[in-house]
């Protein structure tokens, strides 16, 4: 049990489908383990599994008496489709009693939820705490100012969200956000992508795969048509059954060496940025 959440911690990051298999395979190792049942929420969480996220980490949560995943949880609902769930756990929580860190993220997912209702303006103001204008750079303060921004942005305060795009860059210095992106974007600077550089390259490129015209064939380049005869023989030619003996059998290709999986969820990062416990990370 301890090496599967050892590997959970592992790959949470890189293989969220891989993690929650090796969370999967703990929980039925040792089903009434806090930390096992933490470790397949947040496995869950991070595999796109919505529904089974919230179920472990509610149980992780009746299990020890913690509230130490409810942005998780709150952003589960979101992506459930349940905003209005998201803003419950968010009114619902003893915000005194938990982690600084904690709190905030639910705040954002809170906000987050509110323009999902269409409830902009409500967002916006939710936002206004006084962490947003705080001198703390910890990486839930860097989300909370990009929050904010993106907010400001989506009910037309243009100039405002500009600001706070900027303000979320000069402290983001992990790049946890892309504030600065956008803050290019806002002033209307436009970068191109490597893969449309390639695509102008091999445009320009009279060598490159479907650029410019075809090749003239080797027995055409003297401007001759072949005639009719040798063309005859060599359709006969082409009409010869083949024999097989040049065919080389197939070792054992397409044999599958172990199982593959696809992540089923969506690309968004998780609100919480601590220590999981069970997890390894």
């Amino acid at each position: 049990m301890a090496r599967h959440l050892v590997a959970v911690g592992q790959l949470i990051d890189e293989d969220p489908a891989e993690a929650l298999a090796h969370a999967l395979a703990a929980r039925r190792l040792a089903a009434r383990i806090a930390a096992v049942r933490e470790a397949v929420g947040l496995a869950a969480y991070h595999a796109g599994e919505w529904q089974t996220a919230v179920a472990e980490l509610r149980t992780y949560h009746r299990m020890t008496g913690l509230q130490s995943h409810l942005a998780v949880l709150a952003d589960c609902e979101r992506a459930l489709g349940r905003p209005e769930r998201a803003i419950d756990l968010y009114r619902g929580a003893d915000r005194k009693e938990l982690d600084p860190a904690v709190a905030g993220e639910l705040l954002i997912v809170a906000a987050g939820a509110r323009g999902d209702l269409g409830q902009k303006d409500a967002a916006v103001a939710m936002l206004q705490v006084p962490e947003l204008t705080g001198e703390a750079t910890e990486p839930w303060t860097v989300r909370l100012r990009y929050a904010y921004a993106d907010a400001l942005l989506a009910v037309g305060r243009r100039e405002e969200a500009r600001e706070w795009f900027s303000r979320a860059a000069e402290v983001d210095t992990d790049g946890a956000t892309d504030a600065a992106e956008r803050l290019l974007e806002l002033d209307g600077v436009m970068i191109e992508g490597d893969e449309e550089d390639e695509v102008e390259d091999v445009a320009t490129d009279p060598g490159a795969l479907g650029a410019g015209s075809e090749q003239p064939d080797a027995e055409h380049a003297d401007g001759q048509a072949p005639d009719a005869e040798s063309t005859g023989a060599q359709d006969r030619a082409d009409d010869t059954p083949d024999d097989g003996a040049d065919e080389t059998p197939d070792d054992g290709a397409g044999d599958p060496s172990g199982l593959s999986y696809q992540r089923s969820g969506g690309d968004s990062e998780s609100p919480v940025d601590g220590d999981e416990a069970g997890t390894g990370k």
